[in-house]
């Protein structure tokens, strides 16, 4: 069951789900989902002089944090790919697990939002890295506190046996910054 826009606003009212930066819930809030704005740093990706990424080993410096000011366009060129923040910082309850999806105005100029990874546990809260690449033809300007996604809410049928943030794997639980994959971290739970 995908969670309304009356029943999203009883989670926030409650406490249950809570969305903090958000800056106009009236716009915001839609049918069935909450648009995420765009935060102001960006994860650029470098040419190094490894010959590749191994997920098993940790590498510095692979990325290049920018940040932006709220009036300053950010270009994305074309086949280039980010990581990028959001403005909202969300605590999911046990009861809800999210899901995100890009705008469809952003998709119509070549922008896609969030290709992989759309789930948002249950027990999870910080600040979203979004995932976000230029399929089109032309740069194209973005800008901190633009709508860039939507996430959605659908009501788990009970709560998890062992929540998100309980079970000493995770990775990003608690982010309020745009972090480098820690995929690495995986092949030590082995």
């Amino acid at each position: 069951m995908i969670l309304s826009d009356r029943e999203i606003k009883e989670y926030i009212t409650n406490g249950k789900l809570k969305i903090d930066n958000m800056e106009d819930p009236h716009i915001q809030i839609q049918p069935s989902g909450v648009d995420l704005r765009l935060g102001n740093d960006f994860r650029m990706f470098k040419v190094i002089s490894v010959p590749y990424i191994d997920p098993k080993h940790p590498i510095e410096n692979y990325t290049e944090l920018i940040k932006i000011e709220d009036d300053e366009p950010f270009i994305l060129h074309p086949g280039e790919f980010v990581l990028a923040s959001v403005k909202e910082h969300i605590s999911m309850p046990l009861d809800l697990v999210g899901i995100i999806d890009g705008r469809s105005s952003l998709g119509r100029l070549g922008i896609a939002v969030h290709t992989t990874s759309a789930g948002v546990n249950p027990g999870w809260e910080g600040t979203l890295t979004l995932e976000v690449a230029n399929i089109g033809k032309m740069p194209v300007a973005l800008y901190a506190g633009m709508r860039v996604a939507k996430i959605t809410f659908a009501k788990l049928t009970s709560e998890p046996e062992v929540p998100y943030g309980k079970r000493g794997n995770e990775k990003y639980q608690g982010q309020d910054s745009l972090d480098e994959s820690k995929i690495f971290k995986d092949f030590k739970w082995k």
